[in-house]
Parts: C-alpha cells; structure tokens; sequence
C-alpha cells in the first residue's frame, strides 16, 4: 500500500472522530488489512468495507456516507474536494486536481478556540478515472508523478506452465516406489497408494521495448512498466531496449530504486532517442540471446509503433524466428489506443502475420487489461489472435 494512501485512511479516520464516531486506530488497521482482498479502485466495495469495518452504530451511517462523499468524491471534474471538520462537515471545491493527500490545515471554528481541523486533499476516484484513460503522451509532469503510484497497484499474474516432471500429488499416475516404501509398515500389504502429478514453473518473461526517437513520448513510463513487471514477478524476466542497436538492461532493472534503474538504463544506452532499426535490433537479439532466454516457453514481449528505417525483409524474418521461438508473441503499441490508428506502416505490416496478441499500451487502463489477458493465456498452446484498435 503506497505511503499517500496510507495517510489519506488515517486523515478519513481523523474526519470521522471529528463528526463524534467512534473510530480508532485498531479499526483503522482492520481496513487496511482487508485492503488486501478488496481494490481500491472498485468505489463500492471500498465503501462497503468502509462502513462495515468504521461504523457500529445505526445512527452514524448517514453521517458516515456524507464524510465518505464529501472526501473521496467530487462532483465538478475540474475541482478538488476540501474535508474541513469542525463539529459539521463543508465542503469547498474550485482548485486543480491534487495528487497525493498533503496537508493538515488548522481551523478557527470560533473566538478562543484551539480545535484544530484536517484538510485532507487527496486523489479522487474520479481523478484516478481520468488519470486512468489519459494518454500517457499527453500527461503534465504532475500527472506522471501520480501515475507513477498507480502503476504498482497493477497485480501482476503469469499463468505458469506445466513441465515434464513429476512431483508427489493427487495426479492419476502412480509411484510404485513410493508406494512400496510407504507399505512396508503394514508388512507389504499395499494398503496405500502414492500418486504423482506434473509440475508447474513460472513461465520466463522477455520484454524488447523500443526506445527510439518517434517513442520518447511513452519510453520512461513503459520502462516503468518493465521495471514493475520484473520486481512483481516471481519468475524470471529478461529486459532489452533498442533504437538502432540492441542493449540488455536486465540487470538495471533489478535496482531496487526505481529513479536509480531508470538513470543506468539511460546510461547504458548509447542510442537513445535514435532512428529505429527493429529487423537489425531483433537480429541479435536472436543470434546472441535467443537462446538463452527464449527456453522454457518463454513468453515475449516487443513494444514498439512499428516506425521502422531498416530492412522490411530482415525484420519479417527475424520476428518470424521470435515467433517460433518463443511460446506466444505479444505486440504492444501506444498508438494503437487511438480510435483512428490503421497499422499502416511498414513496420508493423511486415510484424503482424507473426503476431499472436496486437494490444495497446497507452494508458493505466491499457496496462490493467494487459494483466488481465496476460494471467488468463492459455497454458496449452498459441490460442486465437487478439487484436485490439482501441483503448
């Protein structure tokens, strides 16, 4: 749970005292503990959860909807809500949007007074609504900054494969070894069978991001995205970057400090913001590390808009190699959250008779439903292409 949310439950908690509840830290703690099962992002269940967990006495329920309304929500999309307690609830609205919950304002309810009052100014479901659906191409500096939190809510879950081992189970084969040991306190009488069943692994993650000019736009927040998806994961993910050549970053993605990765990834790169050359790039790719991360039906990831001033012939074949290489081969491409993108470029028409799942990568909601798809694919083999235009 980031460290802004955190704060905003506690500053709700204070507002809820303030207006004569009975709301103490342990119940407090109780909400943040069924955090884990419930998403924040869901408006009613929060609430739900909110209510059953903070409020105990009938009386207090209206009172409890009107705080809750009154600070996680806003009716104007160009205001901001203002929580101000004291003894009663106001609310003031007509200041930008605000990112995280920062301030605590004292109140002069009255002559000789000394109560003092929370301001709790914090990201709105319908601020995240928007934040949510803008282009990552079109965000202010402030925005990034608050997308930047939002993307570690993202769960991310890879369906693992089923290997050829075995391991003890409930599966039909029988381990007459096993059973034969097991029995032998019953003086050979087999009176228990042991079973075997296959074994999962996680499935490797190979993530080839394009980092050329004509994607400066979204390269940071999608190594963002890269870096996340590394750190989320239990399994094993390899990370490239390319503009004219290809660069492994594997290993600067393993900081712990984010800002830290990012600022090595740029140093490791010597072309960054350069033309593109994807045939090339994915060349050595699979000449130099195929090999050695595309085992184990590896699942590949290629981000990129398909702008491409290289060899067409080179890049047809060479995706066609990452194609049968790799068990599924996944493009995502920024543009394609527009309504009105047509994959007319060279690139991209030479990429998408190898591609099993063309997906747009734009937004946080892109990338939400990108988790999705991504923890339902089909363990048994390439399934139907999905092709998305719109986001």
């Amino acid at each position: 749970m980031s460290g802004a949310l955190l704060h905003n439950l506690v500053l709700f908690g204070r507002v809820l005292r303030r207006l004569g509840m009975d709301v103490h830290p342990g119940r407090l703690a109780d909400l943040v503990a069924a955090l884990e099962v419930v998403s924040i992002r869901n408006r009613f269940d929060f609430q739900t959860a909110a209510r059953s967990l903070l409020v105990h006495r009938h009386e207090d329920l209206a009172r409890f909807d009107d705080a809750f309304e009154a600070f996680f929500t806003r009716r104007d999309p160009l205001a901001r809500p203002h929580v101000r307690v004291s003894g009663q609830l106001q609310r003031k609205q007509g200041a930008p949007l605000p990112m995280f919950a920062n301030a605590n304002a004292p109140d002069a309810a009255g002559a000789g007074s000394s109560d003092e009052s929370a301001t709790a100014e914090v990201l709105t479901y319908s601020g995240r609504e928007i934040l949510r659906r803008k282009d990552f191409a079109e965000m202010t500096p402030d925005e990034l900054q608050a997308v930047k939190a939002l993307m570690s809510e993202i769960v991310w879950r890879i369906r693992q494969r089923k290997t050829r081992r075995l391991r003890p189970g409930r599966g039909p084969l029988l381990d007459l070894r096993c059973t034969v040991r097991r029995n032998l306190r019953y003086g050979g009488e087999v009176l228990d069978w042991a079973r075997r069943e296959q074994k999962w692994k996680p499935r490797p993650i190979v993530i080839i991001a394009d980092v050329s000019g004509s994607m400066e736009r979204y390269s940071r927040l999608l190594l963002l995205f890269a870096c996340g998806l590394a750190k989320a994961l239990n399994q094993k993910v390899e990370a490239f970057v390319f503009s004219t050549r290809l660069t492994r970053i594997t290993r600067q993605l393993r900081q712990r400090n984010v800002e830290r990765a990012l600022r090595e990834v740029s140093q490791a790169v010597p072309d960054w913001s350069g033309g593109t050359r994807i045939g090339e790039a994915l060349h050595t790719f699979n000449f130099q590390w195929g090999r050695r991360v595309l085992g184990q039906g590896a699942l590949a990831l290629v981000i990129s808009d398909g702008w491409d001033r290289g060899d067409i012939g080179l890049l047809a074949s060479e995706i066609a190699r990452l194609h049968r290489s790799s068990h599924r081969l996944v493009w995502l491409n920024p543009l394609l959250g527009a309504p009105d993108y047509e994959p007319l470029t060279r690139g991209i028409q030479a990429a998408l008779p190898f591609i099993d799942d063309f997906l747009p990568v734009h937004n946080l909601d892109s990338l939400a439903a990108l988790a999705e798809h991504l923890a339902v694919l089909d363990e048994r083999g390439r399934g139907p292409r999905r092709v998305r235009q719109s986001g």
